[in-house]
């Protein structure tokens, strides 16, 4: 279960970033005229998106965090 959970903070925390690149990256090209998406999707929605999954990433680190002190703690 650790790995598994470690390889999905490794996946979203990528994708995430990559998001957010895309999301400036759309961003610059509206700025002069063209588009990287062509409107399927927004700059600031794929920003909220890489957003609300670094949340995820977060909140799986805190809980193996957590999981990790308290075994140390039973030790």
């Amino acid at each position: 279960m650790k790995t598994l959970t470690s390889l999905i903070c490794r996946v979203l925390f990528v994708v995430s970033f990559v998001l957010a690149a895309l999301a400036v990256w759309e961003k610059l090209a509206n700025l002069g005229g063209y588009t990287v998406m062509h409107d399927a999707i927004g700059a600031g929605r794929l920003l909220e998106i890489a957003g609300i999954s670094l949340l995820f990433v977060i909140a799986l680190l805190l809980r193996e965090i957590t999981h990790s002190l308290r075994a140390r703690g039973s030790a």
